[in-house]
């Protein structure tokens, strides 16, 4: 357990109390276990916790209270306290190497500890054909591990990732969401048939792993799902090509800042300034004074993140006849926070009281607009 023994009693600890089907009489064989006095064991069942003080302290009484909370509360709703839980193992283990006549009770009440990382792991894949709950603790201890860098468990979630069709979808989606641990080029067929395959419900989630590996494969197939039917898909697709910054989605993308999602539109608006470049600007324009939809903010926030190079023409903006449009500028220069931008700002904030569709001022516009360039020069200057 070289290295990694504090986290494998920790990890071990929990999952004992998982494991039993009458944890309470598993709680009160470890509280015999611990050597403590029997009225000691009845007072921690009764939940008379203020009882234990009338009774001596030695090195068994943190593992005894301990465990006495846990039954505590498992008696009061049926809850598992994880933090209370997770100290049970190491606690044991200590107590047994202190008080060596312990030692054989508790394991006996215990389970003797793992020799290492690698037999929970084990344990932890052969859990992922059970039932629902046993795959869900299964799936999030494997991560635990993967993130430690064990590399038993990076190899098992892979197995699961490249399997979308005979794996629990909570469980696959759970292992998606960390593909940043242990995914590599070995994972890219399995992700790719799942990005391909439409009607599978964690389809959104295989478009942004193989965004987040950097799978430029994936991109006809996550393109192709700006189409689909269900929006968070949409988004989620819109999301991965962001990740992607593919230029080619440019057509596709323009196309959703017509959604009928206003959270999809936004996602395509901030997905088309996270790639860049005079199309997707050219595109976020247009979008903006067609203003086909009344809340637009998110078309200013993107045409924003170009930066510099947009700033004198969101200024000749705020000169338009339409009021929504330089409210629209204002929001978008606030965002950049650009020197040549904070007059212009002042003065419509001073002078520009025309009311928007939306109902408010264009002078308000200008002044929260003020304030967001403030916060983001000070956030800058102070680092």
């Amino acid at each position: 357990m070289t290295g990694h023994r504090d986290v494998v009693l920790r990890l071990w600890g929990r999952q004992l109390f998982e494991r039993q089907g009458e944890p309470l009489a598993w709680a009160e064989g470890v509280l015999v276990a611990t050597g403590r006095p029997p009225a000691a064991v009845v007072a921690a069942l009764s939940g008379r916790l203020d009882a234990l003080a009338d009774f001596p302290s030695d090195r068994a009484w943190l593992l005894f209270r301990t465990v006495a909370k846990l039954a505590v509360n498992l008696q009061a709703d049926g809850r598992y306290d994880a933090d209370v839980g997770t100290r049970i193992g190491p606690l044991a283990v200590r107590l047994g190497e202190l008080e060596p006549p312990l030692a054989g009770p508790l394991g006996d009440a215990l389970g003797h500890p793992p020799d290492g990382p690698a037999s929970l792991v084990t344990v932890h894949a052969t859990e992922l054909s059970g039932n629902r709950t046993m795959r869900l603790r299964a799936i999030d201890a494997l991560l635990e591990w993967a993130e430690l860098g064990h590399p038993q468990a990076r190899a098992v979630l892979s197995e699961v990732a490249c399997d979308h069709r005979t794996q629990d979808v909570t469980v696959w989606t759970k292992a998606l969401n960390r593909i940043d641990l242990f995914g590599d080029p070995s994972v890219e067929p399995g992700l790719l048939r799942a990005v391909a395959d439409t009607g599978h419900r964690g389809v959104r989630w295989s478009a942004l792993a193989c965004a987040e590996l950097g799978f430029r494969r994936a991109v006809p197939l996550i393109t192709a799902l700006l189409e689909h039917p269900d929006p968070m898909v949409r988004e989620g697709a819109c999301q991965a090509l962001g990740v992607l910054a593919e230029p080619a989605a440019i057509p596709a993308l323009a196309a959703r800042l017509n959604d009928e999602t206003d959270w999809v539109r936004s996602r395509a608006a901030l997905t088309l300034g996270r790639i860049g470049g005079d199309r997707a600007l050219a595109v976020l324009w247009q979008a903006m004074r067609q203003r086909r939809h009344p809340k637009a903010g998110y078309l200013a926030s993107a045409i924003a993140a170009f930066g510099p190079p947009v700033v004198d023409d969101l200024i000749t903006l705020t000169t338009d006849p339409d009021p929504d449009l330089r409210a629209l500028a204002c929001r978008a220069l606030g965002s950049t926070a650009d020197d040549r931008a904070l007059p212009v700002l002042e003065r419509l904030a001073a002078h520009d009281l025309a009311g928007t569709t939306l109902g408010g001022l264009v002078a308000t516009a200008a002044k929260q607009a003020l304030r967001t360039a403030h916060r983001i020069r000070a956030r800058t200057a102070s680092t």
